[in-house]
C-alpha cells in the first residue's frame, strides 16, 4: 500500500474522521435510543406503529454506526497518508436485495465470494451448482456474525432472497417503478434485521408478530408520541443515507459557501466531543462481530 503525505490529504482526512465521528455520535446513538425505548415498551403498550418506528429506526443506526466506524477509519488512514478502501455506496438507495449486497459492507462481499463462493465453483459448474454455492456463501455469512439461530436464520433468509432474485424477481424488478423496487428492497432489509437488533430468537419472533399485526393496538399514545418526537430525525437520517451530499443539490459543493466547511466541522467535532463526555460507554455496534 502506498502511502502520500500533504496538507490537503491530511484536511480530507479530518473532514471524513469528523463525518464518520457525527454518523456515530449524533445520528447512530440517536437512532439506538428510539429503538431501544420502543423495544423495552410492556406488551400492553406495544404497537404496530411504534414497532415500525423503532426498528426503521434501527436500520438507520446500524448503517450510521458501521459506516460511521469506516469513515473514521478511512479518515485516520488518509491523515497519514494511506488510502483506504470504501466499504459502503449508498446501500440504502438499492432497487433490490442484490445491489444492496453490493454496497452495504463490500469488504465482507468480496471476502466471501474470493475465498468462499469462487472456490466452490462460483457460476462455472451449472446453475444448480450456482444456487447451492450461494446459500453455502450466506449460511457462512451468518455463521460469521455469530453462532446462532438469529444469525442462522438471517443467512438463510438473504439467501433465499438472493436465490429468488436470480431466479426471476431481478427481471420483473427492472420493469417496476423505481419508488417500488426501493420499498421491497427496503422491506426485505428491515425485515433482516429484526434477526440482528435482538440475541434472542424468541424476542425477534415476537418483535416480527408486533409488526404484523399480532399486537395489543395498531396506534396508541406510545406510537404517536415516539412517531412525532423522532419525525425530524428520521428525516435527518434518511437524507444522510443519501448520496444528496455528493450531488449538485448540496450547496457547500459551490464555491462560495465552500469555506464554511472547516468551521462546520469543526462545530461538528465539538458537538460530538460534548455528547461522548456527557453519554454513558457506547460502543460501536459491529465490535460484537
Amino acid at each position: 500500500m502506498s502511502r502520500r503525505e500533504n496538507l490537503n490529504q491530511f484536511y480530507e482526512g479530518v473532514l471524513r474522521f469528523t463525518v464518520g465521528l457525527s454518523k456515530k455520535v449524533l445520528l447512530a446513538n440517536s437512532c439506538g435510543q428510539v429503538f431501544e425505548a420502543v423495544r423495552a415498551l410492556p406488551a400492553s403498550q406495544a404497537s404496530v406503529i411504534a414497532s415500525w418506528v423503532g426498528i426503521i429506526c434501527y436500520t438507520f443506526q446500524i448503517y450510521f454506526d458501521f459506516s460511521g466506524y469506516s469513515d473514521m477509519a478511512i479518515g485516520m488512514g488518509k491523515m497519514f497518508g494511506f488510502d483506504f478502501l470504501e466499504n459502503f455506496n449508498y446501500p440504502y438507495i438499492s432497487k433490490s436485495v442484490t445491489e444492496f449486497w453490493r454496497r452495504w459492507h463490500m469488504s465482507l462481499s468480496y471476502w466471501f465470494r474470493d475465498y468462499v463462493y469462487i472456490p466452490l465453483g462460483g457460476n462455472r459448474r451449472g446453475f444448480r451448482r450456482q444456487i447451492i454455492n450461494i446459500m453455502i456463501v450466506w449460511l457462512l455469512t451468518g455463521f460469521w456474525h455469530g453462532a446462532s439461530w438469529n444469525f442462522v436464520i438471517w443467512g438463510v433468509f438473504y439467501g433465499i432472497v438472493l436465490i429468488i432474485e436470480k431466479l426471476f424477481l431481478l427481471k420483473k424488478l427492472e420493469k417496476m417503478p423505481e419508488w417500488l423496487t426501493h420499498v421491497y428492497t427496503m422491506f426485505i432489509v428491515i425485515i433482516a434485521w429484526v434477526f440482528f437488533a435482538f440475541t434472542d430468537l424468541s424476542q425477534a419472533v415476537k418483535y416480527l408478530g408486533t409488526m404484523f399485526g399480532f399486537a395489543s393496538s395498531f396506534v396508541n399514545k406510545e406510537a404517536i408520541f415516539f412517531l412525532r418526537n423522532n419525525l425530524v430525525l428520521m428525516c435527518v437520517a434518511a437524507i444522510a443515507c443519501s448520496p444528496i451530499a455528493k450531488s449538485d443539490l448540496n450547496p457547500f459543493r459551490r464555491e462560495r459557501f465552500s469555506v464554511l466547511i472547516a468551521p462546520l466541522v469543526l462545530i461538528a467535532f465539538i458537538v460530538c466531543t460534548a455528547f461522548i463526555v456527557d453519554a454513558s460507554y457506547n460502543p460501536f455496534l459491529y465490535f460484537r462481530f
